[in-house]
């Protein structure tokens, strides 16, 4: 190892320096770690490195760093402009995608830092890395799910545009043809109890898209410092989830006021005309509202995206 680490603290107006074994002992422990030569040829790996990658520790020595990556990346220009880099002293932090010994593709939070002899040149690499792969599954299936309810979502408030025209149009022949009143309340009774389905299934999903972005949050704690985007974008989709459950609320007062129209409609079919303009009214309000839940579906698929990306 090539670590020098010292620590120093005041106890009782005394220093105390850390014994740098038993540091190094502890870190070893708790990181998965991993030694490169400047040709990107292993050195040594500790325990947990080696079982992240599916290896056993005697393996480890002389594998190249490529046989850890991707096709792409290791035979890509920007491998060997990294591993260039790096040569140079320049230090790395970022989340890459690793190959195991069996083929599976997993996701690291690593390090990587050269190590400087004497005449500071750089004569080794070590990365400290964390196996992030299952939060980045959870992040991939919380965007999944997001997407596929933000277009169920659009597809259920387009539904309900489509009923609120219907009900529109029949709402002006019934003003047009009153004969045909009765038969037209009727029409009217079920386009409302069938909007009131999509309005409840559009609450439904608001109330789930609320719930994944609880969870997307706490998946944000977990990770700390780089799961700060997560957090604003989960942030971001548990404000949108609010409003869509706030346009749900109103649609359904507009609804209840179409259902109570009717009924007094039905009762004394002399106040049609009074009646059906009031309705048309609330129509209208109902269709601006669907637009609402819309556009703030749209939002909420754009914000999905953008959540996928960050993750």
């Amino acid at each position: 190892m090539y670590f020098k680490l010292t620590q120093t603290k005041a106890v009782s107006s005394s220093t105390q320096v850390l014994n740098q074994d038993a540091l190094l002992a502890a870190i070893e422990d708790s990181l998965a770690m991993i030694e490169f030569d400047t040709q990107g040829v292993v050195l040594w790996a500790n325990e947990n490195f080696a079982k992240t990658m599916g290896y056993n520790v005697s393996e480890m020595p002389n594998l190249l760093h490529r046989q850890f990556c991707t096709d792409e990346f290791a035979k890509s220009r920007k491998c060997d402009l990294f591993w260039d880099d790096l040569r140079k002293g320049k230090s790395f932090q970022e989340k890459i995608q690793r190959v195991t010994k069996s083929g599976q593709m997993i996701w690291l939070e690593a390090t990587y830092t050269p190590v400087f002899d004497e005449n500071n040149k750089v004569e080794a690499v070590v990365i400290i890395a964390t196996d992030i792969t299952q939060r980045e599954n959870s992040s991939k299936e919380i965007t999944f799910q997001l997407q596929e309810m933000a277009e169920d979502l659009n597809r259920r408030a387009e539904q309900g545009i489509i009923r609120s025209e219907e009900i529109a149009t029949s709402t002006k022949e019934v003003v047009n043809e009153s004969k045909e009143n009765l038969d037209m309340l009727e029409s009217l009774k079920h386009q409302a109890i069938s909007i009131e389905g999509i309005v409840k299934t559009i609450r439904e999903i608001a109330a789930q898209t609320n719930l994944l972005a609880l969870n997307a949050g706490i998946e944000a704690a977990r990770a700390g410092e780089h799961g700060r985007g997560f957090n604003v974008v989960a942030g971001e989709i548990r404000k949108l989830a609010t409003k869509v459950q706030e346009s749900v609320q109103d649609v359904n007062a507009h609804i209840e006021g179409i259902t109570s129209e009717t009924t007094k409609i039905s009762d004394a079919t002399e106040r049609s005309q009074e009646g059906f303009a009031k309705n048309q009214e609330l129509i209208e309000q109902a269709m601006e509202e669907f637009t609402g839940i819309g556009n703030s579906a749209r939002e909420l698929d754009i914000q999905a995206k953008v959540f996928k990306d960050i993750v």
